[in-house]
This record gives structure tokens, C-alpha cells and sequence, in this order.
């Protein structure tokens, strides 16, 4: 079954072997990913960028580990947007672990093979619950694979952002006391971990949404005008590819507006 197709198409999404290279900082602020000088590699990128998931994906797991990274990123973002089958979303998230497992193994210095199986892991959990995720173990699994991917990359501000998103959840589900006590959970450290994301990749709509709904999560609705402030923040950006794109979309679903 073929994925589905991104519902968004842009011509400012498709970038050339020259274009990419001058826009790649700004593009990949968010995971300190090198560029590479694999042309092969390159154009998996070009075609993760303007939205062809599932191109970028195959042409990723085409160059073996060396193409992991874009295979990893191409299926999370896809399968946390684009795809309608909860099954097969979360297959598609075990399938992305497994495999940073594996590049764990093969190349511990490398970043992205922890930080997509945090996401991966995480996203998987929230598919199957939060606490049923806690049960097996995975939060565990979660936190020590972003504080590896800090470790490795220390200006990695996704992996901030999701570690904000790992205290909020746990303190969210099993309350601030357990949460401490058994997952190394708190709202302070939450809130400092989304504040740094911030710092280190400002021009980031999805550290805003997850930001805001980090906030409802650990204070209420005494936060809401505060939460509102950035998912308005989030829907004025203005997206340089196809994953920006889906996360301005998320804002201006999540507001209510067109």
C-alpha cells in the first residue's frame, strides 16, 4: 500500500542540489543533521523536504545506514501527520525503532539514531497510551535515548522539545509525586527543557505548539492565554518545507482557524 500523498504541495519546497545546500542550516535547525556529500543522499533530502515521504524513505533505506537518518524522519513525520490507519501508524513507529536500534549498535556517535527512537518510541506510546507505554518499560527507553542525543548534539533542539514533551506527559498521567519518584519527571525541568528549544531553534512552530501544549498539561487552564499566544506565534510562521508545513497546519487545526 502506498502512503498517502502530502496534501500541501509548495514549488518553494523543492529545492535543487544547490539550494539545498545554502537553506540546509535553516532547514534542519531543528536536528543538527550534517549535510551530506552523498548525492544520493542529497536527493533523498530534496525529496523529504518537498513533501515526498515515502520517495525519501525508500531512497533513504536504499543506502543502507548511511540513509537511515532520512528514512527515519521521512516515516515519523509521515505516519504522525499523513496516515489515517492507526495500525499501520504504529507499525510504522516500531519499524523506525527497531531500526535505530540497530544503528545504535552500528554507530553509537550517532545522533539521529537515538533521537527517532525516542520519537518513535514516543509517538508509539501516545498511540497506545501513555501509561500502558509506562508499563512496558518505554518512558525509560524515551528519556535515555534523548539524553544520549543531547550528549551527541548538544544544540539538537528537537530533542529538547521532546524532552519537554516526556516530563509533561508523565506528570500530566501519573502526577507530579510518581512521576518524580519513578520516571525522573518534574514541571520545572519540562518547562526548561521547551524554554532551551526555543532559544536554540526560535524560528520552530512545532517548539511553540508543543510548548503551549506542555504548559495546559502541567498548569491548567491558568496558562491558557499563554498557551493561545504561542499557537498564534505558530500559525504566522511561514513554512520552508513540507514538515513546517504540517506543523502550521497542526496550529491552525488545533486554534480552529482556516
Amino acid at each position: 500500500m502506498s502512503w498517502s500523498k502530502f496534501p500541501y504541495p509548495d514549488p518553494s519546497y523543492t529545492y535543487t542540489s544547490t539550494s539545498i545546500k545554502k537553506n540546509w542550516s535553516r532547514l534542519h535547525a531543528g536536528d543538527s543533521e550534517p549535510m551530506p556529500d552523498n548525492d544520493a543522499l542529497l536527493q533523498a533530502w530534496i525529496d523529504y523536504h518537498s513533501g515526498e515521504f515515502e520517495s525519501a524513505a525508500q531512497r533513504g533505506l536504499e543506502l543502507g545506514i548511511d540513509g537511515y537518518s532520512v528514512a527515519h524522519k521521512a516515516t515519523c513525520i509521515y505516519a504522525n501527520y499523513l496516515e489515517k490507519s492507526d495500525e499501520t501508524k504504529l507499525n510504522l513507529f516500531k519499524q523506525v525503532a527497531t531500526r535505530c536500534e540497530n544503528q545504535q549498535a552500528q554507530r553509537p556517535q550517532d545522533a539521529s539514531g537515538f533521537y527517532w527512537h525516542a520519537y518513535a518510541l514516543g509517538r508509539y506510546a501516545q498511540g497506545i497510551s501513555i501509561v500502558t507505554a509506562l508499563s512496558q518499560g518505554i518512558g525509560g527507553k524515551v528519556k535515555k535515548s534523548l539524553e544520549v542525543t543531547i550528549k551527541l548534539a548538544p544544540k539538537h533542539a528537537d530533542a529538547y522539545i521532546a524532552l519537554g514533551v516526556y516530563h509533561a506527559e508523565i506528570i500530566d498521567k501519573v502526577g507530579s509525586l510518581v512521576g518524580g519518584l519513578t520516571y525522573g519527571a518534574s514541571a520545572d525541568k519540562g518547562l526548561t527543557m521547551f524554554e532551551r528549544a526555543l532559544a536554540l531553534n526560535p524560528e520552530s512552530a512545532i517548539a511553540r505548539i508543543e510548548y503551549a501544549n506542555g504548559l495546559l498539561m502541567l498548569e491548567g487552564k491558568k496558562k491558557m492565554s499563554e498557551a493561545r499566544s504561542l499557537y498564534e506565534q505558530a500559525v504566522r510562521f511561514e513554512a520552508k518545507d513540507a514538515m513546517e508545513r504540517l506543523d502550521v497546519q497542526k496550529a491552525r487545526d488545533d486554534l480552529g482557524t482556516s
